[in-house]
């Protein structure tokens, strides 16, 4: 049997490579990019308005999303999003560090993002339509794990070569735009599924009327339901640690502190987070998992502003949360990729994936007005305050669906 026969799944541990570029951009503008504004007096909360608009496109994905699922293949809709990636982290570099690039540096990124979106896209269908039922919470843990790895080693890494080599944004920027493409060359290593939805003839109304047909399979099932309340809700959305590079000081944390233990410490711990979230995924039920690691995330917000501000308790506690964001991001994926089945995969992930980044991008927004309205402090209260009755919320819907509900529509499978 070869590599590539439609029985065998790929390795799991390819779509760590492959998603890596997703985040590397927002990454790139929340640890370096961030840094470099707020050493410039930049506001936080303008600071935090640029980092929440990187979410908006993830957030209204789902429109574009059926033309991943019906037109070309997935791994040209991967290069397409990798190339506009590069070019995003690219022009970022070139693009000075003041308070009036932030206009400029917002077109950027929401362009960038939508190629981020085709990029990730890709990758969720190849993973949804590749990976067997019972190993899909690995599968999520290992696409995780490259988006929280994406994300942490893009900042960090571009941090540290900037502050520390004294390197310039310019070309700080092109080897993270070239590391960006080389992740392409782990696309051999994943089999293009067939294009399930298609006729042969290929008539674009019959494929959206087919893709429509998946969306509401899984809307009318109590699964997709409970699926899209997890993740409309804020649980685990970790906005506060979009914003650590900005809140350093108050923890006498230096820029080399903040450029490893945001980038590479992070990334290696978050990382490890996703595989873990994965491993306890496949041994419960998803949802609960994923309000777990919420729930965890929420009580490591609250020791941290309890706890006094010195170097040593920002590297702790931004090693935990990094920690609990990798497990909440994997608890998130694995209750997605539960819900929808195959059929028109990419345009119901990113269904419910624009509902999960609804919450990330106005969390960050919160944190950067009570950031700067209310302290650090304030900012990690407030999280862990509106995680909690995030939590209470679902719990309680999750509770009545048991009692009232009688066997549950599943999801459909390929059409």
């Amino acid at each position: 049997m070869s590599a590539f026969s439609p029985h065998r799944a790929s390795h799991p541990a390819v779509y760590f490579v492959l998603f890596a570029p997703f985040s590397a951009l927002s990454g790139y503008l929340a640890i370096a990019a961030a840094y470099a504004l707020a050493q410039a007096k930049v506001p936080a909360e303008a600071i935090a308005g640029l980092l929440a608009v990187t979410f908006m496109p993830h957030a209204a994905k789902f429109l574009w999303a059926p033309v991943v699922d019906l037109t070309l293949t997935r791994k040209t809709w991967y290069l397409i999003g990798c190339v506009g990636s590069a070019a995003g982290m690219f022009i970022t570099g070139m693009t000075p560090y003041k308070l009036e690039s932030i206009p400029f540096l917002t077109v950027v990124a929401v362009t960038a993002g939508i190629a981020a979106s085709l990029l990730g896209m890709s990758v969720e269908s190849l993973m949804a339509h590749t990976t067997p039922d019972e190993e899909k919470g690995r599968a999520a843990g290992w696409m995780q794990a490259g988006n929280m790895a994406g994300s942490s080693l893009g900042g960090g890494l571009a941090l540290w070569m900037m502050e520390d080599l004294h390197v310039s944004a310019m070309l700080t920027s092109s080897l993270m735009a070239l590391l960006t493409l080389a992740c392409a060359a782990a696309l051999p290593l994943v089999r293009e599924p067939a294009q399930e939805g298609r006729s042969e003839g290929f008539s674009l109304l019959a494929n959206a009327r087919a893709a429509g047909k998946d969306l509401w399979e899984v809307a009318r099932s109590r699964l997709g339901l409970l699926a899209i309340l997890v993740c409309f809700l804020p649980i685990g959305s970790g906005g506060a640690g979009n914003l650590w590079s900005v809140v350093a000081p108050d923890w006498h944390a230096s820029a080399a502190t903040v450029a490893l233990v945001t980038g590479v410490v992070s990334g290696i711990v978050s990382a490890g987070g996703s595989l873990l979230g994965g491993f306890i995924c496949d041994r419960m039920d998803r949802k609960w998992a994923y309000c777990l690691f919420g729930g965890l995330q929420a009580l490591c917000a609250l020791a941290m502003a309890a706890a006094p501000h010195s170097e040593s308790s920002f590297v702790v506690f931004t090693t935990l949360y990094a920690l609990s964001t990798g497990l909440c991001y994997t608890g998130y994926a694995a209750v997605v990729l539960e819900a929808i089945g195959k059929g028109a995969a990419a345009t119901k992930y990113s269904l419910l994936a624009s509902l999960a980044n609804m919450p990330l991008s106005w969390m960050t927004l919160v944190a950067g007005y009570s950031q700067t309205h209310w302290g650090n402090n304030g900012m990690l209260q407030a999280e862990a305050a509106i995680g909690g009755a995030a939590l209470v919320v679902f719990a309680l819907a999750a509770k009545v669906a048991q009692r009232r509900a009688g066997p549950a529509a599943e999801p459909a499978s390929a059409t």
